[in-house]
């Protein structure tokens, strides 16, 4: 017979090893560095000029950061805030290296979501992530997932659950009952409506009074930050159940928009969403915050069976709760709920594999234009950074062969691109600050 002092005993056993993983992948400090970039990479994969032009123009400004000199001399390496004050600094054939960025807007935010496990959700939005930073954009990652496989990617593992997407929700309820109670009631009649009373259990664990800021965690990625999840995180959606029960008139979806909300403008350009496996009180949270769907898939039938039943029941969801209408205060959220943007992206995919190839036919006739051009290929290199719990992009190249490392990432460039550049068609959907 097994209890649940068993699992925990079991659980205790994993959280060993896994310390003992991350000394093996991460520095001797247990933390995650980030590593520097070649001059090679710089101009080439994240500038796009010529190598030799980038090189007369660091040559001809001394002041531009000039990186650490291979001892032969041949390589110059950059960390990324050095490649990002170049950015700044440096334009090439009058042309700004900045990426682009609709004036007046706030941040963008997607969300990566499907039913399916193992569909390559977390996979993507770590990738998308780093492709992001290093094309020069600020961002904010939102791990709503209890396996926290995005946050332990990112080299969080020590997190309390108060400070992920629970502790948002929790402080959201708080705040939101408190200001229910403020409103005038029953104007008409001069009788004040029952007041909802949350117990101390609530009230008392200290969430109401945590800053906005409180929940956001620097990475090793000094342009990305996160609001991590742990595996403790997991027991949201029945706290959520419970909440709801406690304040019926909470709208429980519209918390994590309400906490972005409160975000200065400026703060971030991209904000992504990593969405766990099932549809229920995060994950509608997450879709809820979004701007923009983006629902990864593998190429087989089972996965496309998945999506179908993601979006069904996705639609029916989002219906039910459109119901909540003027209950909801004025922010960037609006019912019913409609996306800038939804995308099918296809993952784990091998060029050469009829099935697949069939799959992704498949998937174009049904979907159309919402069908994403560039998959993902799986390929050695990806399914190496998988075990290391890292992006190809942080993946020195001369760790393996050039061209293994080229094709991966070529793979994620292409997706990461067409991302970008529908975000940027979306972004002129979102109303300007003020508007």
């Amino acid at each position: 017979m097994f209890t649940h002092q068993d699992l925990a005993q079991l659980q205790a056993q994993s959280l060993k090893m896994q310390s003992f993983i991350r000394q093996q992948t991460y520095s001797p400090e247990m933390e995650k560095t980030l590593r520097r970039f070649s001059s090679w990479e710089v101009a080439e994969l994240i500038f796009r000029v010529n190598q030799s032009t980038m090189r007369g123009r660091l040559a001809a400004d001394p002041s531009l950061p000039q990186g650490l000199v291979e001892e032969d001399g041949r390589q110059r390496w950059y960390s990324l805030d050095e490649i990002n004050e170049i950015r700044r600094r440096l334009k090439v054939n009058r042309k700004s290296l900045m990426p682009p960025r609709p004036a007046g807007k706030r941040a963008i935010r997607a969300a990566i979501a499907n039913f399916k496990g193992g569909a390559g959700k977390s996979t993507v939005a770590l990738h998308f992530a780093h492709a992001a930073a290093l094309d020069g954009y600020r961002v904010l990652c939102v791990d709503f997932d209890p396996q926290a496989t995005l946050s332990h990617s990112m080299g969080l593992s020590d997190v309390s659950e108060e400070f992920t997407v629970w502790g948002v929700m929790a402080r959201d309820l708080i705040r939101e009952t408190e200001r229910m109670n403020a409103a005038v009631q029953g104007a008409e009649s001069g009788a004040a409506l029952p007041q909802r009373r949350l117990p101390a259990s609530v009230t008392d664990m200290g969430l109401s009074d945590l800053r906005v800021t409180d929940f956001i965690k620097p990475t090793s990625w000094p342009t990305i930050d996160i609001v991590p999840s742990c595996a403790n995180a997991a027991f949201v959606e029945f706290a959520s159940a419970q909440y709801r029960h406690l304040n019926p008139e909470w709208s429980f979806f519209a918390a994590v928009s309400r906490y972005l909300d409160s975000l200065p403008d400026d703060s971030y350009d991209l904000i992504l969403f990593d969405c766990p496996p099932a549809i229920g009180y995060q994950s509608m949270n997450a879709v809820f915050a979004a701007d923009v769907l983006y629902i990864p898939s593998g190429p087989g039938y089972w996965e496309y069976d998945s999506t179908t039943s993601f979006i069904g029941q996705l639609s029916e969801a989002l219906e039910d709760l459109g119901r909540f209408g003027s209950s909801v205060p004025a922010g960037t959220l609006k019912l019913p709920k409609a996306f800038t943007d939804v995308r099918f992206l296809l993952t784990r995919f091998e060029p050469n594999n009829e099935l697949h190839r069939a799959m992704q036919s498949a998937f174009g006739k049904v979907f159309g234009d919402r069908l994403a051009e560039h998959p993902i290929e799986m390929t050695r290199a990806v399914e190496q950074s998988g075990r290391f719990l890292s992006s190809i992009y942080e993946i020195d190249y001369r760790d393996m062969t050039r061209e293994t490392w080229r094709r991966a990432r070529g793979s994620f460039d292409q997706a990461y691109v067409e991302f970008r550049d529908n975000l940027v068609k979306a972004w002129d959907e979102i109303e300007e600050t003020g508007a």
